[in-house]
This record gives structure tokens, C-alpha cells and sequence, in this order.
């Protein structure tokens, strides 16, 4: 990723502190910031948001999604202000995100169907419908090729909307070979690209799996796990060349993984935890950090609860 507006450099980010530490937190996300002051790294989201996803393009500003409503926020990375940019509706839902470069927004909508948002507005340009409302979680979402892919966390299919405001027909994958669907939990969630541009890397969250995945065949191929035994509770994934990083929501820490060539094998390198944790779910990454939001899962939700996301240095 190579950002068009200043970022944080390691200095701002850790300050001082050895590459591997974790970031502080830099004060209020509200406050505006000078032009020579850390970016924050803490920032707050409208009471009762009930966030679940996060996305960063090239630029500095963060996308949250909202489970109350299907809302989207966006936050400028700099000063940690923020706006609602689409405001939601009855019936709607927000969970995964992913910004492209041409602007769009890719939206994880759980009951059946992705959206397509125009990032600079928030205006919905297109509403794909996936499965049947009810017995499916379309959880997650990546960009890979010429298509964004979702994940059903309740179906072993992966679903490809085409890139880009042309038409095009949905592609409907699904999972072989090593995947095994789960009843009555959580299977696939969090998606990301392998190294080589050609597969699909899926998190099931329960029993706590990794799974390289075919993207012309939907053949999953466990990838093996060294040096820690699962990722129980895998939510959202970010890679950066080969390194894998996987929030696992209610343990409230960061596994980060070495991958091998092909991405069939995973090495644990370190995990990152944060007292300001309060169930991460995904991750998205600007310069040397990365943005957490958290869905607090465990916090019995009103209009009144307050959320946040923070930043770890990476």
C-alpha cells in the first residue's frame, strides 16, 4: 500500500519504542491534530453503533460499518473526526468492508446480500442479492482479481460479485476438498487473498482453521498450523506479503503467522494483545499500523454504549 497523504511514520507511531512494541494511545480521537503531531490512535464511533468491520483504502480515512442499521462512518486517520456517510435503514446491516481503488465500497451485509457504496459519498449504487434472507451470514468480504468475495459464514459458499460499475453475474463457489461445514456455528469469516494473487485465504471460526482455497475450483486446503494449535474465535484477517495477521475477536489478541511459499503452511511469529482490546473483530492497515474496531460482544448493547477503534503498531 502506498498511501497519497502523509502517514505515520515509526517514529509517530511508536515513539521511540522498539518496532515489535504495541502503540500508545496518543489522547482523545476527537482532538484535532497539528501538523507535526501523532496521529491519533484511539478514536471514538456514535453511541450504540454496533461495529463489526473496518476498511482503509489509499488514502487516510477508515470505513465502520453498523449492525444496528446498515450505517457507514468514515474517519480521518489524522485527527480521528468523523462523519456518518450513509446513514442506513430499516433491515439493513453492515458488517465486512472493503474500499477498491476506483472508490467503490464492498459491504458484507449478513441477511443475504452485499452493497456497493460510493466511498467519497456514501450513496448505495448496487445491492447484490446473494442467498435467501434467513439461514445465511454473508460475514465477510475481499477484493481478489475481478471480483469482491464473501464469505457465508453459515454455508460453505463463497460468493464473487464482478469489480467496478459494470454488470456482470455472480459466481457462486463452493467449498471442496478439506472444509467440512460445522452446523449451528460459525464456519467461514474472515477472507483475504493469498501471497500470489491466484487464492483465497478463509478463517473458520469455529473450530479455529485456516484454509487456502482454489479460487477456479473452491478446493480448500487446510493450511497447517505451527507453533499454536488453532485460531479459535478467527474473525477478520490482513496480510502483508506473507505475513498473516488474525484477530481472534474474544481472546482479544492478534495472531501473526508466517506463511510459506504456496500459503499451506503457517508459522506463528508472535501475537499482539492491547489492554484496549474489548473484542477486536477486524483489522485494517494504514502505514506502519493497524486499525482495530471493537464490537465489545460481550457488553450487553443499548442506545447508550459507547465504541471505539484503536491502532497497534504492525
Amino acid at each position: 500500500m502506498t498511501p497519497t497523504h502523509p502517514q505515520p511514520t515509526r517514529r509517530a507511531v511508536l515513539g521511540g519504542a522498539a518496532l515489535a512494541a504495541l502503540a500508545v494511545t496518543a489522547g482523545a480521537g476527537t482532538a484535532s491534530a497539528g501538523p507535526n503531531a501523532p496521529w491519533p490512535t484511539e478514536f471514538p464511533l456514535p453511541n450504540g453503533w454496533l461495529p463489526e468491520g473496518i476498511t482503509i483504502g489509499s488514502k487516510p480515512y477508515a470505513y465502520l460499518g453498523s449492525r444496528a442499521n446498515g450505517a457507514i462512518y468514515r474517519t480521518d486517520l489524522r485527527t480521528g473526526e468523523g462523519k456518518v456517510l450513509f446513514a442506513g435503514g430499516t433491515g439493513l446491516i453492515s458488517v465486512g468492508l472493503k474500499v477498491d481503488h476506483d472508490g467503490l465500497l464492498y459491504v458484507a451485509g449478513n441477511t443475504g446480500v452485499a452493497r456497493v457504496h460510493d466511498s467519497r459519498t456514501g450513496e448505495l449504487l448496487a445491492t447484490h442479492r446473494l442467498t435467501e434472507a434467513t439461514g445465511h451470514f454473508i460475514n465477510d468480504v475481499t477484493l481478489v482479481g475481478e471480483r469482491a468475495w464473501f464469505t457465508d459464514s453459515r454455508d460453505a459458499v463463497l460468493y464473487g460479485v464482478p469489480r467496478g460499475r459494470k454488470d456482470g453475474g455472480i459466481r457462486a463457489l463452493p467449498l471442496t476438498g478439506d472444509w467440512t461445514q460445522l452446523p449451528g456455528v460459525n464456519n467461514a469469516n474472515g477472507i483475504v487473498g493469498t501471497p500470489d494473487g491466484r487464492g483465497l485465504i478463509v478463517v473458520k471460526s469455529s473450530p479455529g482453521e485456516l484454509y487456502n482455497v482454489d479460487v477456479r475450483t473452491g478446493a480448500a486446503t487446510r493450511i497447517t498450523l505451527v507453533g499454536q494449535t488453532d485460531v479459535v474465535n478467527g474473525d477478520g484477517l490482513w496480510r502483508i506479503g506473507r505475513t498473516l495477521y488474525v484477530v481472534q475477536n474474544r481472546l482479544n489478541l492478534i495472531s501473526v503467522w508466517d506463511l510459506d511459499a504456496k500459503a499451506t503452511t503457517a508459522t506463528l511469529r508472535r501475537t499482539i494483545t492491547d489492554p484496549r482490546f474489548d473484542v477486536p473483530t477486524t483489522a485494517a492497515r494504514f502505514g506502519d499500523r493497524l486499525y482495530l474496531v471493537n464490537a465489545r460482544f460481550t457488553t450487553t448493547p443499548t442506545p447508550d454504549t459507547t465504541y471505539n477503534a484503536v491502532a497497534v503498531s504492525v
